[in-house]
């Protein structure tokens, strides 16, 4: 079944847009429930990240399965159709399986070999195919993109000098304030990312750690770790008024720190300045604030500039990370051919079988008296015949797709024999 990739991610698509293309992971079976509705598509993996949304889904044809996704988002997201051709990129087959190998390996992350993504394709994958919507096509596709990203992270040391998101927390943190020493870090969440930041600002000098969660237990576990205390997620004025660095990485689904909250802190603290980090998605903090004085913010677009640094010096490593890609990508789209051609091959022995056993029997009812030996032999005449007939034509397809050399086989079998299983052209948009 042919693969259709639709999405949007941090390279051509800001935040503020992709914000509105976000799916949340506790509803995601049910997004998936209602694509599954749409014409054309038959399979369906959202994967949805602080950096991308991405569709990947299976449809017949192509231009069918494209318009289907659009609809879908339009009527979901609630976007509309001339923002969709601003920001969306459509690939399909050989482009998509590219796409996802690069993506599970972390080749087209904003940090450049991070192993966080990996997580998050396996994640989205698992709840699809627990919820039915990952069938052969996807359950292959997504099993070989996780054997080139374990193929990438153990041949090459792409992923043993990524910076981080997190650590880049902390460095940008201690330009602002020069020194980390005595300075109180609030964590706003207790994601992992959040958590992993705070960690790096304790490992660079940062003084007390104050953690505000929803669920108390959960604050109060992580407080611990981290040799913090808890404080009041509802008293949010009063803990920003403590802190001199905010990690804000709350998973809510819409903004936690306000500007006014802001600004009320910064006349308490007579205004000394305060560093707000937002890495959640969608954003924790109103991007508002950013226009006080003495307040400091940076969300996950903002970073970008500083982590794009990070693919200096390793660009050998990513090279071979890329040739591993190609290489796997010709490999997969290979064995697809193939086991394409061998779907076909099925059809026209069942063609040709159904056309001999019809000339067959149509020839035995004209010698009523022929006995049981003799129509066997009329039959296994038949069949040699149909076996001889066919067998050339199939060694030298074969030998086509082995040797990749002119025409695609499988069209070519098609239109010979009269099969037709996917009669939909193979392009892609960007």
């Amino acid at each position: 079944m042919p693969i259709i990739l639709a999405g949007v991610s941090h390279r051509k698509t800001p935040l503020v847009v992709r914000e509105r293309f976000f799916f949340p992971e506790n509803s995601m079976a049910e997004s998936l429930e209602r694509i599954s509705h749409f014409r054309s598509v038959s399979e369906c993996v959202i994967l949805s990240t602080c950096n991308r949304v991405e569709l990947y889904g299976c449809a017949e044809k192509f231009d069918e399965g494209a318009e289907a996704i659009r609809e879908f988002l339009m009527e979901s997201r609630g976007v509309r159709r001339h923002e969709l051709t601003d920001h969306l990129y459509v690939y399909f087959d050989e482009e998509a399986t590219r796409h996802l190998f690069k993506v599970a390996s972390s080749l087209d992350s904003m940090v450049v070999g991070e192993s966080q993504i990996l997580g998050q394709v396996k994640e989205a994958y698992r709840i699809a195919k627990e919820s039915g919507h990952a069938g052969k096509t996807l359950t292959g596709l997504f099993s070989r993109a996780f054997h080139v990203a374990k193929k990438v992270r153990d041949q090459t040391k792409l992923g043993k000098k990524a910076v981080s998101i997190s650590s880049i927390a902390a460095e940008l943190s201690k330009k602002i304030f020069g020194s980390l020493n005595n300075k109180t870090v609030l964590l706003l969440g207790a994601g992992e990312m959040g958590e992993l930041a705070a960690r790096h600002l304790v490992s660079h000098g940062a003084g007390s750690i104050l953690v505000a969660n929803r669920t108390y237990s959960t604050a109060e576990g992580l407080a611990k770790d981290l040799g913090g205390r808890v404080v009041s997620y509802g008293d949010m004025e009063s803990n920003l008024a403590q802190a001199d660095i905010v990690i804000a990485s709350t998973g809510a689904s819409q903004t936690v720190v306000k500007s006014s909250m802001v600004a009320a802190a910064l006349e308490v603290r007579r205004d000394s300045p305060i560093f707000l980090i937002d890495i959640a998605f969608p954003r924790d903090i109103d991007p508002a604030v950013d226009e006080l004085e003495n307040a400091y913010l940076y969300d996950i677009d903002d970073l970008q500039a500083v982590v794009a640094s990070n693919i200096k010096g390793r660009e050998k490593e990513v090279f071979e990370a890329l040739s591993i890609v190609e290489k796997e990508v010709e490999l997969y789209l290979h064995r697809s051919q193939m086991a394409d051609l061998s779907r076909t091959f099925s059809a026209i022995r069942v063609e040709a079988e159904g056309q001999r056993h019809g000339e067959v029997s149509r020839t035995l009812a004209r010698f009523p008296n022929l006995g049981e030996k003799e129509r066997q032999a009329v039959e296994a005449m038949s069949r040699a015949i149909v076996n001889k007939l066919l067998h050339h034509p199939f060694n030298a397809l074969r030998k086509m797709a082995k040797d990749e050399v002119g025409e695609d086989p499988l069209p070519i079998a098609q239109r010979i024999f009269g099969v037709d299983l996917d009669g939909d052209d193979r392009k892609s948009e960007k």
